[in-house]
């Protein structure tokens, strides 16, 4: 059992930037895969980001690529999602996630074993 639970979230101006950190309960932290989701009001979930259990390995969203910074620090059980430049489009409840079997591609949510209560960005124009 992983118990997940982000922070970081806000209200920020666009081309700010907020830093997402996701806390991982337990001692198996680097045997998942992390990602990143979001929600927009009215949308679907979406794929942000992931990072493979080593952290070697990173995948991004083409909406965030080049904005965004997804790292891991496996002594700490921590997954950061750092966000720069943002948009209004960005505004969304984002989700950490885990995923014990490392799917690939990382973008299907039905991959993920255990889901965070999401944290509020708020991106104003």
């Amino acid at each position: 059992q992983v118990q997940l639970v982000e922070s970081g979230g806000g209200l920020v101006q666009a081309g700010g930037s907020l830093r997402l950190s996701c806390a991982a309960s337990g001692r198996t932290f680097s045997s998942y895969a992390m990602g990143w989701f979001r929600r927009a009001p009215g949308k679907e979930r979406e794929f942000v980001s992931a990072i493979s259990r080593s952290g070697g390995g990173t995948y991004y969203a083409d909406s965030v690529k080049g904005r965004f910074t997804i790292s891991r620090d496996n002594a700490e059980n921590t997954v950061y999602l750092q966000m720069n430049s943002l948009k209004p489009e960005d505004t969304a409840v984002y989700y950490c996630t885990a995923d014990s079997a490392s799917v690939l591609p990382p973008t299907r949510p039905w991959a993920y074993d255990y889901w965070g209560q999401g944290t509020q960005v708020t991106v104003s124009s």
